[in-house]
């Protein structure tokens, strides 16, 4: 879109304005991939939608070298809810500051079973139709606009759910059983805290309050069941799963 294209040219004038910053357009996955390990002592910058930083983080941490790194986003596209609620700021040119100048923050996040990575929270049953799911069908430069390699010299001057009905699930909590297969689910959301190594849990049930817990791991057994996370992938359909909370295991440069 012309006003995407837009957003990336403010970023990235932004960027080299403050910064020894090394711009990379890439064309596809394994270009993304490619320039990410080729970063170096830089800091990844990725100009995008949630999509495009969730990949980022997804490959560092199957690398094992997620600790080590500190991201910044600029959030460009439409799909950006994930990036708001991570504390990034909007716009080019203060998601552009906030890379330069912001601090680095470590956050707590999911590792499920099949090393997949959930930044914040996913949902039991998926929402039907997201501006996530729409997005799965964009071009490339929609979904992961671009990853700016640089920063390392400065310059001076410093969704629920919808409800598709009752499911069949039983949801464990640190190896407790919450809810079994016998009681009916209207959903289920998961959510790692504030730094803390908890994530926060809830179970809605269709003719009960709900049940609300903080637990290190989750898991869901069911009938082929699928999943949200982070409103832009959808998982499965699995009949079990586990999320473990990674505390503090990966940085963003925030305001």
């Amino acid at each position: 879109m012309r006003a995407d294209g837009e957003s990336v040219r403010i970023a990235k004038d932004v960027l080299c304005a403050g910064s020894t910053a090394k711009v990379c357009l890439p064309d596809g996955p394994a270009e993304f991939a490619k320039a990410l390990a080729k970063r170096g002592a830089r800091r990844p910058v990725v100009i995008g939608d949630d999509r495009a930083l969730l990949r980022a983080v997804t490959l560092l941490h199957r690398e094992r070298e997620l600790a080590g790194a500190v991201f910044s986003m600029v959030p460009v596209g439409a799909a950006v809810s994930l990036a708001r609620s991570l504390g990034v700021p909007g716009g080019p040119v203060a998601g552009a500051r906030a890379a330069l100048d912001g601090t680095e923050r470590r956050l707590d996040l999911l590792v499920d079973d099949s090393d997949g990575v959930v930044l914040g929270g996913l949902s039991i049953p998926p929402v039907a139709d997201g501006a996530g799911a729409r997005s799965a069908g964009q071009p490339w430069w929609r979904a992961c606009g671009a990853l700016v390699r640089g920063l390392a010299a400065r310059s001076p001057r410093g969704g629920e759910p919808e409800d598709a009905g009752p499911a069949r699930l039983r949801i464990e909590a640190d190896g407790a059983t919450l809810v079994d297969l016998d009681q009916p689910v209207r959903g289920v959301s998961v959510r790692p805290s504030a730094g803390d190594g908890l994530a926060r849990v809830e179970v809605r049930r269709t003719a009960e309050e709900p049940v609300c817990v903080r637990a290190r791991t989750v898991t869901v057994t069911g009938a082929d069941f699928r999943y949200r996370a982070d409103q832009v992938t959808i998982g499965g359909p699995v009949r079990r799963r586990t999320w473990s909370v990674r505390r503090e295991a990966w940085s963003l440069a925030l305001p």
